[in-house]
């Protein structure tokens, strides 16, 4: 196995610590999980996330808390 150094942003970082398992978990196996969970979605399911990205970055959502109060919750 060759071991390889990657620069990440700190944000970057703690997004992936936060996705431990466990505390001792290593990146490289919070990483691998990523990439086999990815590898798993069919090209519509991939269409699908890409196009609710598109909608969120452009503003086409609605918040819990608006939707509770559209719903008189």
């Amino acid at each position: 196995m060759t071991i390889s150094t990657i620069q990440v942003k700190e944000e970057t970082k703690k997004r992936l610590q936060s996705m431990k398992l466990h505390p001792r978990e290593t990146y490289e196996d919070v990483i691998e999980r990523l990439i086999e969970d990815l590898s798993e979605l069919d090209e519509e399911t991939k269409v699908e996330i890409e196009e609710a990205r598109n909608e969120i970055a452009s503003g086409k959502f609605v918040t819990h808390e608006q939707l509770k109060k559209d719903l008189g919750f």
